[in-house]
């Protein structure tokens, strides 16, 4: 197609509108057109793009949007390293930093800059010709995740600075911004707001709400959330390219970059003492959290001959505003259900307000946490907020008058059913997998992909047909009606048909599947194939004691005493005779390999994968004829070490057990790594032929993944 000037014009035009709109709104919050406007003007751009293809950029605004899910994390180096800070908790702190700088340094007056400290993710964005090419979370210091798609979403984060800035500031095209990705209070309400609509997860606080939607694979999730990004640190070729911190703070501004709008030059201690306390009464008042502030020494060359200590920069602190406390009465206590079924007891308070905020209730988390706080319902406690939106109880500062015990419910306050508890946990929990504080998450669980697999059954349909009382629990769905359906929102009469097609297809499922759908504790895909093949029937597993289900190859006695109490549940019984009674498959033979390439080989995974769950990638082993195993012992063919791995990665080495990771594993599954015939042995084989058994790529050992301690930190660091 060709593409006309006039037609490059326009949308380069749209762009730069575009580009001016966000700054205006983003970062300095002074907004010229409205949203609708501004909408539309977004709209005409990805028509154009659309139809011109080949004039869309990186760094076009509509390239914020989501992309498809990232299939695993990388992992990238910073140079120089991210630090962290000292804390300081009080005045004398402050007066003793302040010597030692002036006392290293030599000089008797040093200026600094206080700057908000934010309670979020440290984040690195790399710009290389002027255009953000890279987003990378701090992590250790040393390594931190790619979350470049991510970070692209964030509005406040430019996609492109002006060339011709950076050389009016005399800033190379290449560069990097280091900052604090954070999470509004008001996007951290309406986060949790739609979590509890959602039967979902509550948010603890701003900082783990943004740095859980920084980090997600699916860069659509971040892009729904509300995040902003505060710069405070600019480099160039790893050094601040700058005389004065003070400058390069300017120099961030002038680029578009959104910085603390509220710090300030400070020419002694007793400044920066002033500001401290002028934002402890007013940091109530910011629309994000702060729980302190920064102290940095602002001559750079200063900071250079300060240096670092092994942990953090000697030329800068941070002071830690003290915990918001007050105290209070606990009125009652009252128990929640999760969406997992798990009772939570909940602190109802006599509304007192801590830090700005009247607080009426508190999380006690479990019964453990009650007993070490020795809490009583009509006791006095403190109340505290650290930096956190969620109170919670500190201790008891005063036993009530009269004082009345914390009673767990023998039965769930939500549908009745008898409580349950395993006794080496501290959860109590209610397993009826169709109790209402539970059914969308378990109907949820039963329609999904690796389970009944019924297309077309998501979050929304389930919504409406929980809220409209069509569904109460898994039987309820091969009832459905056509009608009832196609009454639904977005729902007309063949939309309706086709999921009717594709709940009645899915009788027809394996046992396997089945077995995993029921939504059971501690059972998963590979766990559910497991007790499949070993009773062959539902109804014969439903029955098994727990001596019984733990013959079952991989059932532990805590899996075996969930699948005990899930089936002595009266109303699961009921429903899976509702099941049966619907044709679904209530037996099954054992499932035969797709192939024998692992025939006779043990694997155990340890650590955290990446790119599916432990559990997946054990379905993955069992398909191609592999047996997968919880422990580690000479007879083990391979263990595949995914992130922080644990004791079964020390014992693997000490046994010479051939070791694989993630990668590794991958590309065993794809036919790319070759097993060499010595590795390929008899579960009955000699330890010695699999402590010199290895697996090989292109004729070279695959290397066992370094420990943290194995690195070398670098010579040169910055915060």
């Amino acid at each position: 197609m060709v593409t006309s000037k006039n037609t490059a014009k326009q949308i380069e035009k749209l762009r730069e509108d575009l580009r001016k709109h966000e700054y205006l709104y983003y970062v300095l919050d002074e907004p010229q057109i409205s949203d609708i406007k501004f909408d539309r003007m977004m709209e005409e751009l990805q028509q154009l793009e659309s139809a011109h293809p080949e004039l869309i950029t990186p760094d076009s605004p509509t390239q914020r949007v989501g992309g498809a899910p990232r299939k695993g994390v990388e992992t990238r180096q910073h140079s120089p390293a991210m630090m962290s800070l000292d804390n300081t908790y009080s005045t004398e702190d402050l007066e003793e930093f302040d010597r030692r700088v002036r006392e290293l340094s030599g000089r008797n007056r040093v200026d600094y800059v206080a700057e908000h400290k934010f309670d979020g993710l440290s984040i690195s964005l790399v710009y290389e010709n002027g255009v953000l090419t890279r987003g990378v979370t701090r992590g250790d210091g040393t390594t931190g995740e790619d979350v470049t798609p991510n970070v692209r979403t964030i509005r406040s984060v430019p996609l492109r600075v002006d060339a011709a800035e950076l050389k009016k500031l005399h800033l190379p095209m290449n560069f990097e911004v280091r900052g604090e990705i954070i999470m509004p209070l008001r996007g951290f309400e309406e986060l949790n707001q739609m979590q509890d609509e959602q039967d979902g997860k509550r948010f603890a606080n701003p900082r783990s709400a943004a740095a859980g939607s920084v980090r997600v694979l699916d860069s659509e999730i971040t892009r729904t959330r509300r995040l902003d990004f505060f710069a405070y640190l600019l480099l160039a070729g790893g050094r601040v390219p700058t005389r004065l911190h003070s400058e390069s703070l300017e120099s961030l501004r002038k680029l578009h970059f959104r910085i603390s709008p509220d710090w300030r030059l400070c020419h002694s201690l007793d400044e920066v003492k002033k500001f401290i306390d002028s934002w402890e009464g007013k940091r109530e008042k910011l629309p994000y959290e702060i729980d302190g502030i920064v102290i940095k020494v602002n001559e750079i060359g200063m900071q250079q001959e300060l240096g670092f200590t092994s942990k953090a920069p000697r030329w800068a602190v941070a002071y830690k505003y003290p915990a918001r406390q007050e105290t209070t009465v606990v009125n009652d206590v009252k128990f929640q259900v999760g969406r997992t079924g798990t009772l939570t007891p909940v602190a109802m308070l006599e509304p007192v307000q801590v830090g700005g905020v009247i607080v009426a209730r508190s999380t006690l988390h479990n019964m453990d946490e009650i007993e070490r706080l020795g809490l009583r319902i009509g006791d006095t406690v403190i109340v505290e907020r650290a930096g956190d939106v969620i109170p919670h109880v500190m201790k008891v500062v005063k036993e009530g008058n009269p004082r009345r015990e914390i009673i767990v419910p023998d039965r769930c306050p939500e549908c009745g059913s008898k409580i349950h508890k395993d006794p080496e946990e501290v959860a109590y929990r209610c397993v009826n997998a169709s109790c209402p504080a539970k059914r969308r998450e378990s109907l949820l669980h039963f329609a999904g992909r690796h389970a009944m697999n019924i297309d077309g059954l998501g979050e929304k349909i389930v919504d409406q047909l929980v809220d409209k009382g069509l569904v109460k629990d898994f039987a309820d769905l091969y009832e459905l009606k056509l009608e009832d359906v196609a009454a639904l929102d977005r729902m007309g009469e063949k939309s309706a048909q086709n999921l009717l097609d594709e709940i009645k297809a899915s009788k027809n499922k394996s046992l396997a599947r089945l077995i995993y759908a029921l939504g059971m504790r501690f059972v998963g895909e590979r766990t559910g194939q497991l007790l499949a093949d070993h009773f062959a029937s539902l109804p014969k597993l439903a029955k098994a004691t727990e001596a019984k289900l733990v013959e079952v190859s991989e059932v532990g006695p805590k899996v075996a005493h969930s699948i005990a109490d899930f089936f002595s549940e009266p109303a699961n019984q009921k429903v899976i005779k509702r099941l049966e009674d619907e044709g679904l498959k209530m037996t099954g033979n054992r499932q035969a390999p797709e192939d024998t390439r692992f025939a006779e080989m043990s694997f155990v995974f340890t650590g955290a994968l990446s790119r599916r769950s432990r559990e997946e990638a054990g379905v993955e082993v069992m398909r191609h004829g592999g047996k997968v195993s919880s422990s580690v012992s000479k007879l083990t063919s391979f263990v595949v070490v995914g992130s922080d791995p644990g004791s079964k990665h020390d014992k693997a080495r000490s046994l010479g057990v051939t070791i694989l990771t993630e990668d590794d594993f991958e590309k065993l599954l794809a036919g790319k790594l070759q097993i060499s015939s010595d590795t390929s042995h008899s579960a009955k084989g000699s330890s010695k032929s699999k402590r010199n058994g290895r697996a090989k790529q292109n004729s070279n050992e695959p290397r066992e993944p370094k420990s943290p301690q194995s690195r070398k930190s670098p010579q040169r660091s910055m915060f």
